[in-house]
């Protein structure tokens, strides 16, 4: 890791307020902790590696669990026929891949294995996030221009 990228990881650090964060590679790992204002518990993230290269693809798994039972009996039988497209980094997720531009995916939209569906931005790097499955977007599980965290689900696709 070269200064600059250092420098981008520390200004990463200071905009998203945490206390510490722990970066680790085959060639080397950094810790970097700075005082949080009013917090007394420290929070940590783990952030994966990221490819400089695009497109990275995400992780494909199935649906997430629902808190209540009754819900989840019905829902469970729902979404279980679903996939879930999960984030493969942490990160800033946009549905269009700029400002003035149309979102890629919709609810309802046909995609195919090396659709993009979205782009996370980390430390200034947008990345391409690919569908790895054919099937119809069901549910857009995160708003654009939010927070997201690893492997935090973020499209329900129909495989059917």
């Amino acid at each position: 890791m070269d200064s600059k990228e250092l420098l981008n990881l520390i200004r990463f650090v200071a905009k998203a307020g945490v206390s510490e964060v722990k970066y680790k590679t085959k060639d080397f790992e950094i810790n970097i902790k700075t005082p949080l204002a009013g917090s007394e518990a420290p929070i940590s993230f783990a952030p994966q590696p990221v490819a400089y290269q695009a497109p990275i693809t995400a992780p494909v798994a199935t649906a997430t669990p629902v808190a209540s039972p009754e819900a989840a009996a019905s829902s469970s039988e729902d979404e279980s026929k679903y996939v879930t497209i999960k984030s493969p980094m942490i990160g800033t997720f946009y549905r269009k891949p700029s400002p003035d531009k149309d979102v890629f995916v919709n609810v309802g939209s046909e995609i195919k294995n090396d659709s993009v569906v979205c782009v996370i931005e980390a430390m200034k790097l947008f990345n391409q996030i690919e569908a790895e499955v054919s099937g119809k977007i069901v549910k857009i599980l995160v708003d654009d221009s939010s927070p997201v965290e690893y492997d935090q689900p973020l499209f329900l696709v129909d495989p059917s």
